[in-house]
């Protein structure tokens, strides 16, 4: 089957001097019928390029599926005398949310296993029985209500990420009358349990509104609380823990602004913090008679500071000149959260490209910032290469912590650890099902060097006797991951999936590059605006380190990466096209110009400050220019390449990897397949059931598999 080739119909652009041909512009019109015909005819020629890995997607599918414990349960959350847990079952795709009645004081890890001490099992939600058939399914708003008696829930059925609200009844498990149609993700009940706050989008698919709903009410009486007219920010809603204020957030990617409103007062007006300054980050939250605020002001890697919560009147004691300082800030440490216990303080932290806990007793805290950051004790961890997460803590008078922990050889795991004692109690893992044995493999830590000479961390992951292979330089097939965006980090953490890669002699590396936050706030400022390239640079000296110390052989290296990783890809081709023998990139943010150019796009005012305004500064341009994976297509032996998109991607529009596969083809030299896979039912994240989810990856790591293959011929028809 030939691939498709439909036909050009030229657009230019005139910016900053340079004029640029766009030949398939017209692809963007997904209402267009032949739009629709071409993505259905890529989808043809990518299933036909795929056709001779089916028996091995098959195996791949069966292998992720007979890892899963498909029936399980999650850890119980238990608040107020009510025990929350999901379940799966097998053969069903999405999870079934289920609660008990359970005594006061029962112990979390206990409140399933006991049966003497809790009630029947209430079914208040059965997400395949709300799914039915729906081609696409996803939940973005669930909360239940104060007193346990109604649960807010959203539904999104397409993949645009706009969600129906509805609000349930817990008692009969049938929905009120009360409909909140096309809503952003979000909401906050306030403490009266018949007043809830949600958040409706704008045109560019931007959360600016919060709207306040009484149980009951016509949707033509709610009440509008706040607006964000500025088109960079986006609104958020929140209840505190302890149920003293509803939060309302605006934020930019560079500012945020708080507004409070008191939670058994829902109709009293918002009162601002502090108002937003550019370039000031805040959060915080209620702890007795103050706030714990969470902030960047005068602190690159942020700092912890307070504020007295009785206000008064006019509440200018919340604001910035009365926030005194409670935890300095550190150059070789980022403060990225805390959590508030009755009795410990509990930090959330990146060191040396890792997370990390650290606590301290409140008693212990006093009027010297250095004196409170010395009375801070670190949670150490088992490994050196691992992810930490705050787990579910409803409760603040107890000194248990739960939190999450994984690597890349640990499955996912949950933790209590009693900030007390010190005493650790591991709630559950991830159960593996076969012959998985997390010894039989190891993981490590090491570092790539950029252009610049800047270190580069690198996670990896192999299976043991592979792993004693690379001592004797025995090079083999190996798959590098990488995002370095947003101050987003990508990191070490375990995969069922990739299993049947490292069981096939596979390693694994993920690339911490700069854009990321995996370093600090400033390894996320070295690598976004004009200074963009570096994260390219990063990825591709991880590459090269790859294939310098023997750990991939110079015809068997992956590279993977997804939106704005979908991006490195792209721009990672282009400066160095024959380092790649396979990309895989998932939804790619590759035509960027264009986007960056198109305010009528959601996201594209608010992604001026990760990326740059190419329209005002020409700077922002060329650096763009220099980099923008679809316009640096050119004559080059490309790498087989296999890109996906989703018809109703609100993020990145189906037609940026559509362009930029027409763009590859046309220029490649080399006769490696380049496809591209359209969901035609879904957005951003691809399929959202379970099985579909793993067929995908199937999918995925079948085309890896056949084009990292010494027999493949790397040919197409």
């Amino acid at each position: 089957m030939q691939p498709p080739s439909p036909q050009a119909r030229p657009e230019s652009r005139t910016i900053w001097g340079e004029t640029v041909e766009d030949l398939y512009g017209w692809l963007r019109d997904g209402d267009d019928p032949e739009v629709i015909a071409h993505l259905e005819s890529e989808n043809s020629y990518a299933d036909s390029i795929l056709a001779p890995t089916k028996e091995l997607q098959e195996t791949l599918f069966q292998e992720i599926k007979g890892r899963v414990k498909e029936t399980d349960l999650s850890v119980p959350i238990v608040k107020d005398g009510w025990s929350y847990y999901s379940r799966s079952e097998e053969g069903k795709e999405y999870g079934i949310h289920c609660r008990r009645r359970v005594s006061q004081g029962l112990e979390v890890d206990h409140a399933i296993s006991d049966p003497t001490a809790v009630d029947a099992e209430q079914v208040f939600f059965d997400e395949n029985a709300v799914a039915a058939d729906t081609e696409y399914f996803d939940i973005g708003v669930f909360e239940v209500s104060p007193d346990h008696r109604l649960l807010l829930w959203g539904e999104d059925r397409s993949g645009e990420e706009r969600f129906d609200i509805r609000v349930r009844d817990l008692a009969t498990n049938v929905d009120l009358a009360d409909f909140l149609p096309g809503c952003s993700a979000g909401s906050a009940w306030a403490i009266d349990n018949v007043t809830f706050f949600y958040l409706r989008l704008d045109e560019a698919h931007r959360p600016y509104q919060v709207w306040r709903h009484r149980l009951g009410t016509d949707l033509d009486q709610d009440v509008l609380v706040f607006e964000e007219s500025d088109e960079r920010f986006w609104c958020g809603v929140g209840r505190e823990r302890d149920d003293s204020f509803i939060h309302i957030g605006s934020s930019s990617t560079l500012s945020d602004e708080v507004w409070l409103i008191p939670a058994d007062n829902p109709t009293a007006e918002p009162f601002c913090v502090q108002a937003r300054t550019e370039g000031l980050e805040y959060g915080l939250s209620h702890h007795q008679d103050r706030f714990i605020v969470l902030t960047n002001h005068d602190a690159q890697n942020f700092k912890l500071m307070t504020t007295p919560s009785g206000a008064g009147e006019d509440n200018h004691s919340l604001a910035l000149d009365n926030w005194q300082l409670l935890i300095p800030h550190r150059d070789d440490v980022m403060l990225t959260g805390f959590e508030i216990l009755d009795e410990y303080l509990i930090l959330f932290e990146r060191a040396e490209g890792l997370t990390r806990f650290s606590f301290a007793p409140w008693s212990a805290l006093g009027d010297d910032p250095e004196v409170n950051l010395a009375a801070f004790g670190v949670i150490e961890q088992p490994e050196p290469v691992y992810a930490v997460w705050p787990g579910a803590n409803p409760s603040t008078d107890t000194s248990l912590f739960r939190y999450g922990y994984t690597s890349m050889v640990t499955p996912s795991s949950l933790f209590t650890i009693d900030l007390g004692t010190g005493d650790r109690v591991l709630l559950k893992q991830q159960e593996v099902m076969g012959d998985f044995d997390a010894s039989q493999y190891r993981t490590w830590r090491e570092w790539a060097t950029s252009t610049d000479g800047t270190q580069v961390p690198l996670s990896l992951v192999a299976r043991i006797d592979r792993a004693e292979l690379l001592q004797v330089g025995d090079a083999g097939p190996a798959v590098l991951g990488a995002y370095g965006a947003y101050e987003i980090s990508q990191d070490p953490g375990f995969s069922v999936a990739r299993l049947s890669l490292l069981d096939r002699g596979f390693v694994v590396c993920l690339v911490h590059a700069r854009g990321g936050g995996e370093l600090g706030r400033g390894w996320y400022e070295a690598g976004k605006f004009e200074h963009k390239a570096n994260t390219f640079h990063d990825v591709v000296a991880a590459g090269e380190h790859l294939v310098a110390q023997g750990i991939a052989g110079a015809e068997q290296l992956t590279l993977r990466g997804g939106s704005a990783g979908g991006l490195m890809a792209g721009a990672v081709m282009n400066m160095a096209p024959d380092l790649f023998r396979t990309v895989v990139a998932q939804v790619p943010f590759v035509d960027i110009i264009n986007t960056m150019l198109d305010t009528t796009l959601p996201l594209t005012v608010t992604e001026w400050e990760e990326w740059g305004d190419p329209a005002t500064s020409e700077q922002i341009y060329q650096a763009m220019r220099s980099y923008a994976p679809l316009e640096n297509v050119g004559s080059a032996d490309y790498p087989a390449v296999y890109a996906t998109a989703g018809l109703h991607d609100p993020r990145v529009g189906f037609w940026e990897p559509a362009k930029w596969v027409l763009a590859l083809r046309e220029n490649t030299t080399g006769t490696q397949p380049i496809i591209l896979r359209t969901e035609m039912g879904a957005g951003h994240g691809g399929p959202t059931g379970r099985y579909e989810e793993w067929r995908d990856e199937a999918r995925t790591l079948a085309f890896i598999l056949e084009m990292t293959s010494p027999a493949s011929p790397r040919t197409v028809p």
